[in-house]
């Protein structure tokens, strides 16, 4: 299953060390979980998006998977992937940059002919450079952002028209821009947790998970607030409801909203998978 997470530090620039495809403890068992690519989002003291990514697993490239990304930046978004549609290259790796703003995705949307032919109507089938569903679900978004002039109803639009017209499997995403961050777990397949570090406690940040780990001195006295797919060594995590939009705007007020009650009308089951895209959702 691959990993989301995401940092928002409010108006203070702050660095923090990533490692994705954990290492080295279980850098060969980790490596082999997630093997399709890695990436890292910020941005910078100037407000400018700044993405790294790299289609290769940790047993190709040891150093690599060991390779501490120091990147400075009010918010970041962090992803490991195992691919369930796209081939193994830098255009299907997350995270993705449309609009200036930062997005990564955990899931499956199937139906992609129909989202096809949306993004051709909403004129922004020329967002979508690559393979994924991912990248589709974000050119969706873009254009009812583009639409709306506001992200979080945006995302509920795109989300909405998804669950009605398309089959879903699962739709967990993150999105940043330089100032806000926003969050949805959405329906109950696979988790999303929240750690409110706004009342920071004066204990180093450092957490760790078999999917992804940081640590960050700055952040130790500095208030944030991080979304993971699992809990990171913390006993604080909240889980994010079922169908729940959490924004994070630049003072690092959150803002919950319960976006969506019911389930998508085409709920996929694991069962329905191709074995490919089962096989990328195990956790």
């Amino acid at each position: 299953m691959c990993r989301l997470f995401a940092l928002h530090a409010g108006r203070r620039v702050v660095t923090a060390t990533f490692w994705l495809l954990e290492a080295p403890d279980n850098l060969a068992e980790q490596s082999r979980r997630n093997p399709d690519g890695t990436g890292l989002g910020v941005f910078d003291s100037d407000g400018q998006p700044v993405v790294r990514k790299q289609p290769i697993a940790a047993w190709h490239d040891a150093a690599f998977a060991t390779e501490a990304h120091d990147m400075t930046g009010t918010t970041f978004v962090a992803h490991v992937r195992y691919a369930s549609t796209g081939a193994l290259d830098a255009v299907n790796t997350h995270p993705f940059l449309q609009d200036g703003r930062i997005f990564a995705h955990n899931g499956v949307v199937e139906g992609l002919d129909v989202l096809d032919a949306r993004l051709h109507e909403l004129g922004v089938d020329g967002l979508v450079a690559g393979q994924t569903d991912s990248e589709r679900v974000f050119a969706l978004i873009t254009a009812t952002i583009r639409a709306t002039d506001d992200v979080g109803a945006g995302i509920v639009e795109a989300v909405g028209w998804l669950a009605d017209h398309v089959p879903i499997y699962a739709v967990n995403l993150v999105l940043s821009t330089a100032t806000d961050v926003w969050a949805l777990r959405y329906p109950d397949t696979h988790a999303l947790y929240m750690l409110d570090r706004r009342d920071v406690a004066h204990t180093r940040l450092r957490m760790r998970t078999p999917g992804i780990s940081a640590h960050s001195d700055d952040l130790t006295t500095e208030p944030s607030v991080v979304f993971a797919s699992e809990p990171m060594d913390d006993d604080r995590w909240q889980l994010v409801r079922s169908g729940e939009l959490v924004h994070v705007n630049a003072d690092l007020q959150v803002t919950k909203k319960l976006a969506f009650v019911q389930p998508p009308r085409h709920q996929l089951r694991v069962q329905d998978l191709t074995p490919e895209a089962a096989a990328s959702q195990h956790p």
